[in-house]
């Protein structure tokens, strides 16, 4: 009689092995690397409390410029006797956000990675060097393209009349701005997980593209502070061309296509 072996069930290398957690597990995760980045900033807002004076004037170069181009006083006002102080702590905590960020996002990594496979984990420093750089790019493109840009439509719009504009709206505006532009400046790494997760591939994002640059002009016309169209193109110009690089993106790290190339180079 033929010996008969029961066949197991294959089972993944242990490189690919995920680690459980329950929901609660997960909840207290992101709860403790939400505290240690709200301790960070605090940090770095004390840190560049110091240099506030100096953070405030490069902040409102901006609007002098625009001022001055424009023929008016370069001076800004305010109307309630808090306003000063909360420009500060603004501004303050702003510069604590950027020089953080790479701890910040460093959290971020923390608590995504454990529902990564382990040779996925590797991707820690290509992550940390391109969200701090795609972050930081996206702040200074809006500081010296887009908020400029901006600024100059808005006051030659309406130079017939004589401005008194506030350092509370000023300051919301410009935080809206270059915060806004460094988010949307990160669309790369959202790819790249959802892609790694399989939620996305390049072909479906490829194949929608016409729709997608369509939500973008969308988003950009929202996100912007003029009414004008070439403002409206400045803002979206970056991210239809992130949106093309968050194609190739998914191409590499999708499953389907990690897989194939594993097929070739073993052929």
């Amino acid at each position: 009689m033929p010996e008969m072996t029961a066949e197991l069930p294959s089972q993944k290398p242990a490189a690919d092995v995920m680690p459980a957690m329950s929901f609660l597990e997960h909840l207290e995760e992101l709860r403790k690397r939400i505290i240690y980045s709200i301790i960070a900033v605090v940090v770095g807002f004390f840190a560049c409390w110091g240099y506030a004076d100096k953070i405030v004037g490069w902040m409102q170069q901006p609007i002098m410029e625009a001022l001055k181009h424009n023929g008016m006083p370069q001076t800004l006002v305010y109307l309630n006797p808090t306003d000063p102080f909360n420009l500060y702590l603004k501004i303050g905590a702003l510069a604590g956000v950027f020089v953080t960020c790479p701890f910040v996002l460093y959290q971020v990594w923390m608590f995504i990675s454990p529902g990564l496979y382990r040779n996925e984990k590797r991707y820690v420093v290509p992550f940390m060097v391109s969200t701090i750089a795609l972050f930081l790019s996206g702040g200074y493109f809006g500081y010296k393209l887009v908020y400029p840009a901006a600024l100059e439509f808005l006051i030659g719009y309406g130079k017939q009349f004589q401005p008194m504009i506030t350092i509370h709206e000023y300051t919301d505006l410009f935080l809206t701005v270059i915060l806004g532009l460094g988010l949307v400046f990160e669309l790369p790494i959202l790819v790249f997980f959802l892609a790694l997760m399989g939620v996305v591939s390049a072909g479906w994002m490829w194949r929608n593209v016409r729709y997608s640059i369509l939500v973008i002009f969308i988003i950009a016309a929202i996100i912007t502070p003029t009414t004008d169209i070439l403002n409206m193109c400045i803002f979206a110009a970056p991210m239809v061309v992130l949106y093309l690089l968050s194609i190739g993106i998914a191409w590499l790290v999708h499953p389907k296509q990690r897989k194939a190339r594993r097929v070739r180079k073993g052929a």
